[in-house]
């Protein structure tokens, strides 16, 4: 459960303060942890290691967690297994990683939904988004595309609007369900665009297959979900949600260029270890990390699937991850959602 001083800030809309309590509550264990002995850290792996998604198979952060299951495991020589623990916005698999024996043997693949929209959303955790966890680093930089089914006559989102406001309610805009990320991003949307359209959950924790499949008309998805259908022509990409375009789709406009000013939706995925893991297993980690990252073959397997790779020190993580908190805050208010 999150302290009665962050349910505060986060109704106040006070980034600024619950962002020096997250830094303080995160990094103020870790010392302690650091200071374990390093005994039986140079064997570092000597057996499977668990990495924990608490997405389902598919999502935006499977996709990423599976290519970085293979670098760690081809680098160490032992496997590095996948476990997919989706459901209640990542909270389940959090909560497990959570209470992870803290020995380097299970992962958490760590994204905006469980560390960011959660705790905004669920009044009793099962894990505290930092105090619980030791942030290892930020991997990649994820934007968020709009896409149609291709049958349908939209070319850019500026046709896309202008459909929605001679035709109110009767525009699909299907999301991976509510409070997820493809929700919260439909929902600064439309009200930036201010048009009226039908939003559409759906359960699994992914909603372009409704879109493939024509039952609704357009999504806002995490890039990495959604580019093998892109390529395939199944869906046609209109925008994408970053400040900027992505180097890794340069003729893709973004959003705010594309008639809503100001408009920002990205997501992000990195590593986390249950707090308590010694600095030596610790370092260990993060040295594999950094050797993958430097290698421009696994950068390559980032951007192929619309993921631009980065790699930050824990600090670095954290800030960003404090960054996210405000701009969710207000999709979040928009969206109606109450803390449950």
């Amino acid at each position: 459960m999150l302290p009665r001083a962050h349910e505060g800030a986060a109704a106040r809309g006070n980034g600024a303060g619950l962002a020096l309590m997250l830094a303080a509550s995160a990094l103020a264990g870790m010392p302690t942890a650091f200071g374990a002995a390093a005994e039986g850290a140079e064997a570092y792996p000597n057996k499977p290691v668990r990495m924990i998604v608490a997405q389902g198979i598919g999502t935006s952060v499977d996709t990423l967690g599976r290519i970085i299951s293979v670098q760690l495991s081809e680098q160490w020589g032992k496997q590095v297994i996948v476990d997919n623990r989706g459901g209640a916005g990542g909270t389940i698999g959090a909560e497990i990683a959570a209470r992870a024996a803290p020995d380097g043997y299970t992962l958490l693949m760590s994204s905006t939904a469980m560390q960011v929209i959660s705790p905004q959303l669920y009044k009793k955790l099962g894990y505290h988004p930092t105090k619980d966890f030791m942030p290892l680093a930020m991997l990649a930089i994820t934007q968020n595309l709009m896409v149609v089914n291709p049958s349908l006559p939209f070319k850019s989102v500026k046709e896309l609007i202008a459909y929605a406001k001679a035709n109110p309610g009767k525009l699909n805009m299907a999301n991976a369900g509510s409070g997820f990320q493809s929700h919260l991003a439909a929902v600064l949307f439309t009200h930036m665009a201010a048009i009226d359209v039908h939003h559409i959950p759906y359960k699994g924790g992914t909603s372009i297959m409704n879109v493939v499949s024509g039952e609704s008309h357009v999504t806002i998805v995490p890039s990495p979900s959604v580019m093998t259908h892109v390529r395939a022509g199944r869906v046609r990409v209109l925008g994408s949600g970053g400040e900027k375009r992505s180097p890794l789709t340069p003729d893709v406009p973004t959003i705010a260029e594309s008639g809503v000013p100001g408009y920002v939706s990205t997501g992000w995925a990195g590593l986390m270890l249950p707090k308590g893991t010694s600095r030596p297993v610790f370092d260990r980690i993060y040295a594999a990390l950094d050797k993958m990252m430097k290698d421009s073959s696994a950068r390559e397997l980032f951007m192929k699937q619309g993921a631009d790779p980065i790699f930050t020190t824990p600090s670095e993580m954290l800030a960003m991850i404090e960054g996210e908190y405000g701009r969710f805050a207000q999709a979040v208010k928009l969206a109606g959602l109450t803390i449950q």
